[in-house]
């Protein structure tokens, strides 16, 4: 059983890691790919840095950690980033293993915008993560929603949600504060060494 966790990762920090560290053990899931999306379609924001430096920060964020593992498969691809299209690249690679898309209950109630998200239920099972705003009436509504009109096979981490966000690291840098324990420290270094997230290396 793999677990693909997918997004931006601008940057990367100890809420995903944690979050799939608990999802790694509460589902038994021998491994959990990292995938760094090239160009996210859903997000509106212009501060999404180079994608070869949000790949490499995390692949410096899990290299300690053996059930972790990096892939570029986004990153490689040109155009924007569909889930559905790693979904099948994935399912060619691993071939019959149960595949589990892990996502946060912020996205799953969007799921129904995503690019042919009709096809996603039917290449893998889907493991939502809370977050610490989540209405659970509304994720509940849209989880019965999926399994009855689609036969989605969706689960929900027991995993305690945890108030790291990469917006508030990106406005600490900006501002000059710490990120001390928001982020690996081997990220926090690569982000000064880099000058990540000042005003003239975000994309306009």
């Amino acid at each position: 059983m793999v677990g693909l966790m997918g997004g931006t990762f601008n940057p990367i920090h100890y809420g995903h890691l944690l979050m799939c560290e608990s999802i790694r053990e509460e589902f038994g899931l021998r491994k959990i790919v990292f995938i760094p999306a090239r160009i996210p379609p859903h997000k509106t924001d212009r501060e999404i840095i180079d994608p070869m430096d949000r790949l490499r920060m995390v692949e410096l964020a899990i290299v300690d950690n053996p059930y972790f593992e990096l892939s570029d498969i986004e990153i490689r691809r040109n155009g924007p980033s569909y889930t559905v299209d790693t979904l099948k690249e994935f399912r060619r690679i691993y071939g019959p293993e149960e595949l589990f898309f892990i996502t946060g209950a912020d996205s799953l109630v969007q799921l129904h915008t995503w690019r042919e998200y009709k096809q996603i239920f039917s290449l893998c099972k889907i493991i939502v993560a809370r977050r610490p705003d989540t209405d659970d009436n509304l994720l509940n509504e849209y989880i019965l929603k999926y399994k009855n009109d689609f036969g989605a096979e969706i689960f929900v981490s027991r995993h305690k949600a945890m108030d790291y966000s990469s917006t508030e690291i990106r406005e600490r840098v900006k501002s000059g504060a710490s990120i001390r324990y928001r982020t690996p420290a081997v990220v926090e270094a690569y982000i000064y060494k880099r000058g990540l997230y000042r005003s003239e290396n975000v994309s306009v």
